[in-house]
């Protein structure tokens, strides 16, 4: 039985090296010291030590409820009018609107909103670099992921304010590109500013 039990520790004890190496040496890996979910800020309503119920977006009332938990822990809520209306303004032709996607580089590539920066918040590094002077030079700053159950907006919103931009200058949009693209808005597909849109859904 000791046998066993020290065999089952060895192979434990082996994996976990292993998986620690690859990580190590994976471009894609996760460094351990970085706080990927920043916690939210406690505010009134808020529980300390727990995640935050998921954003979901439709109806005025379900969007007037996200806007709510999200303004106890210091966060902005637009709905899709408002977004909409930022996109086609002269503020986002001028950079001072910029929208970040917090989606990773798969989803981003296969559709996100023209011109937006991807800050996909497991790799920071990855994106930090070209987003944060984008972010700090707007005077608003649109961050959205899937919409729905998806919270990777907030934790890339929060890791944004932990980068020295003013939590007052960002806004989540909780229907995300599920709802920008339901709406009929246009998707940019490849990287940044490839000009390649898939056209709008009437």
């Amino acid at each position: 039985m000791k046998t066993v039990f020290r065999q089952a520790a060895l192979v434990l004890v082996l994996g976990s090296l292993l998986s620690l190496a690859a990580n190590a040496v994976s471009p894609r890996g996760l460094k351990l010291t970085t706080d990927y979910f920043p916690a939210a800020k406690a505010g009134p309503g808020a529980r300390l030590g727990t995640l935050p119920p998921p954003a979901t977006a439709g109806t005025n009332d379900s969007f007037a409820s996200v806007a709510e938990r999200l303004r106890t822990q210091g966060l902005q809520a637009l709905d899709h009018p408002e977004v909409a209306a930022l996109f086609h303004s002269p503020d986002f032709a001028a950079q001072k609107v910029v929208f970040v996607d917090a989606r990773n580089d798969q989803h981003y590539q296969a559709g996100h909103v023209p011109g937006a920066w991807q800050f996909d918040h497991y790799h920071p590094a990855q994106h930090i670099a070209a987003v944060l002077p984008a972010c700090l030079l707007a005077e608003k700053v649109v961050v959205y992921c899937t919409g729905g159950n998806c919270e990777d907006s907030e934790f890339a919103a929060r890791m944004l304010t932990q980068s020295s931009v003013p939590a007052q200058k960002l806004f989540i949009y909780p229907g995300g590109i599920t709802e920008w693209q339901t709406r009929g808005q246009p998707l940019e597909t490849g990287p940044r500013g490839s000009g390649v849109l898939l056209p709008a859904k009437p």
